[in-house]
């Protein structure tokens, strides 16, 4: 890529903190990942709490992956003993939506690892960082290959998936459709939609926009992400969202912008499973998360720490959190 052309890219990421959710999710899709690393690594990682935060290393290593992640050498430990599957949002990827996630966990023995799935077929980059913009059914059979390719060189028996926005909705069709509910131990959901959103996705408009006013948008999944739609219902199979015998927490946010009513991620459990629903202002006013910042918070971030391991907990702080960023 030429130099004007990373500057570009470069304001356009400064210019986030000023647009819309829509339009910051726009810049997103063309700046997504990072280099090899260790998931245990040697010295520790720098820890940044920013939704942005992975931006810098897929702009560095198009394509990588972030210090700390994807290290097929890593075994767990007794005392984390499932690794950790980070499934990102539409149009996300491995390093873009999780750059305040990475070097947490690895910091703290985990072994981490996370995919890109759904990007457009045979898309260069910075096209094929963009991720969950196919169909569902495509992403979930593309995490369920990874999820597999894990397990298989960790030796670890089940996952605890992370995962955001979309990245939280559509893994329940791998665990419902693909087999995956016998290999996922714990399911950690932020920005949770499980009843769908009300309010539709603004990345809708976005992309028929782009694509001249055609009806056929760019993304796929996100018409699948409606309250009614026909993934919703799937999703609902057998009266819940839910999967018997798997732990889940949903950390979820009064601003959400995209998840509309927030509410649609705050389901209870039924009885018999086991369903921890969290809104991250309640016991702080001055956390202001929206959408994007829910995945860059310090404190949702610790609050994701907790549900990984609630042995060991860790004091949750209470700070401000500005929206997008986090």
């Amino acid at each position: 890529m030429s130099v004007v052309g990373r500057r570009g890219l470069r304001n356009c990421a400064s210019r986030v903190a000023a647009q819309t959710m829509g339009l910051a999710m726009t810049c997103v899709f063309v700046v997504f990942g990072s280099g090899a690393a260790h998931a245990v690594p040697q010295d520790r990682l720098p820890e940044t709490y920013s939704f942005l935060a992975g931006i810098p290393a897929e702009l560095a290593h198009p394509g990588g992956s972030l210090p700390g992640s994807n290290d097929f050498s890593c075994r767990p430990t007794a005392r984390h003993p499932r690794p950790v599957v980070l499934v990102h949002g539409t149009g996300g990827s491995q390093q873009t939506n999780w750059g305040a996630y990475v070097a947490m966990l690895a910091n703290r023995g985990y072994c981490v690892f996370a995919p890109t799935y759904g990007a457009l077929p045979g898309a260069p980059w910075p096209l094929s960082a963009i991720g969950g913009m196919t169909r569902m059914e495509t992403g979930a059979v593309q995490l369920s290959r990874f999820i597999d390719r894990v397990l298989a060189v960790t030796g670890a028996e089940t996952v605890d998936l992370v995962g955001h926005s979309q990245g939280t909705y559509m893994p329940t069709y791998y665990l419902k459709y693909l087999g995956g509910a016998p290999k996922v131990t714990r399911y950690i959901s932020l920005a949770p939609l499980w009843r769908g959103s009300f309010g539709g996705t603004p990345i809708l408009p976005i992309t028929r926009a782009l694509l001249g006013g055609k009806d056929t948008p760019l993304c796929a999944a996100c018409g699948q992400m409606g309250a009614g739609s026909v993934m919703n219902t799937l999703i609902w199979r057998g009266g819940s969202p839910y999967v018997d015998g798997i732990d889940y927490t949903n950390i979820s946010t009064r601003y959400d912008e995209f998840v509309v009513p927030y509410t649609s991620g705050q389901v209870p459990g039924r009885p018999g499973q086991s369903v921890r629903n969290i809104v991250v202002q309640d016991g702080c006013p001055t956390d202001y998360s929206d959408h994007a910042a829910l995945a860059g918070s310090r404190r949702a971030a610790y609050m994701v720490l907790n549900a990984l391991d609630p042995a060991h907990p860790v004091r949750v702080p209470c700070e401000f959190v500005p929206p997008i960023t986090g």
